[in-house]
C-alpha cells in the first residue's frame, strides 16, 4: 500500500470538497433555465421572422399591383375625359362622336371594374397590415424574453465564473503541499468521474456514503497512519482520524 504523511491525507478531503463545489459550479452554469429560454426564444425568432419576410412580401406585392391598378384607373379616367371633351366639342364627324360615345360607356364600366379591385386590395391590404403587425409584435415578445433571460445568463456566468476562479485559486494552493505520487493517485480517481477522497466516519464512506464491512473496516483501522487506504466499495481515497 502507498503511503503519505497524514496531514497530506486531510489535505486531501479539503481538495475534494473544493473539487465538489467546482463541479456542483459548473452543473449550475451548464443548467441555467435561461439557457433554454434562450435556445428555444432563438428558434421561435427565426420562425417568425420568416413569418414576417412572408408578410412583408405580401404587403409589397399588394402595393405593388395596388400601385399598377391605381396607374390603369387614371390612364381609363384620363382617356375618358379626353373622349368627352371631343363628344362636347362637337367638332367629331357624326360616325366619330357615336363611337365616341360608345368608347366612353366602355370605359365607364372599365372603370368601375378597376375601382371594385381597388377596393378589394385595399380590404386584402388591411388584413395583410392586421397580419403583419401580429407577427411583429410576436416577433418583438420573443425577442424582448430572449433578450432578458441574456441578462439574466450574464449576470450568473460572471458570478459563478467568479466562484469557479476562487475555488481554482484555491485548488492550485492545496496541490501545491500534496506529494506527487499522492495527487496523481487522487487525479486518476478523479478521472473516472468519481468523488476521489473521502472520510471515514464510523464505519461510512464519506465519498460513496456505503457502510464498510467490518473485516475492511477492521483492516483499514489497523493499518498505520501514514497508509494510504482505499474504500472497498468507490475506491476512493478513505482518510481516517
Amino acid at each position: 500500500m502507498p503511503t503519505a504523511d497524514p496531514a497530506a491525507q486531510q489535505t486531501l478531503l479539503e481538495l475534494a470538497d473544493v473539487d465538489r463545489a467546482a463541479d456542483a459550479a459548473r452543473h449550475r452554469r451548464a443548467a441555467l433555465p435561461e439557457l433554454t429560454v434562450i435556445a428555444a426564444g432563438a428558434e421561435r425568432i427565426d420562425e417568425l421572422s420568416g413569418r414576417l419576410v412572408l408578410a412583408q412580401t405580401e404587403v409589397s406585392d399588394l402595393d405593388r399591383v395596388t400601385r399598377k391598378l391605381d396607374d390603369e384607373i387614371d390612364s381609363v379616367r384620363r382617356r375618358a375625359d379626353r373622349d368627352r371633351e371631343r363628344l362636347a366639342s362637337g367638332a367629331a364627324p357624326a360616325k366619330e362622336l357615336e363611337n365616341l360615345q360608345r368608347e366612353i360607356e366602355s370605359l365607364v364600366r372599365r372603370q368601375s371594374t378597376l375601382e371594385d379591385d381597388a377596393l378589394e386590395l385595399m380590404e386584402k391590404r388591411e388584413t395583410a397590415d392586421v397580419a403583419m403587425a401580429a407577427v411583429q409584435t410576436e416577433l418583438d415578445t420573443a425577442m424582448d424574453e430572449v433578450n432578458r433571460a441574456t441578462r439574466s445568463r450574464d449576470d450568473q456566468f460572471a458570478d459563478i465564473d467568479d466562484e469557479l476562479g476562487t475555488l481554482a485559486g484555491r485548488r492550485e494552493a492545496l496541490v501545491a503541499g500534496l506529494p506527487d505520487d499522492l495527487l496523481a493517485l487522487y487525479e486518476r480517481i478523479r478521472r473516472t468521474g468519481k468523488v476521489a477522497a473521502g472520510r471515514l466516519v464510523g464505519s461510512q464512506c464519506g465519498a460513496c456514503r456505503m457502510v464498510v464491512d467490518n473485516v475492511a473496516l477492521a483492516a483499514l483501522r489497523s493499518a498505520p497512519p501514514d497508509t494510504v487506504q482505499r474504500c472497498p466499495e468507490c475506491d476512493a481515497i478513505l482518510v481516517r482520524g
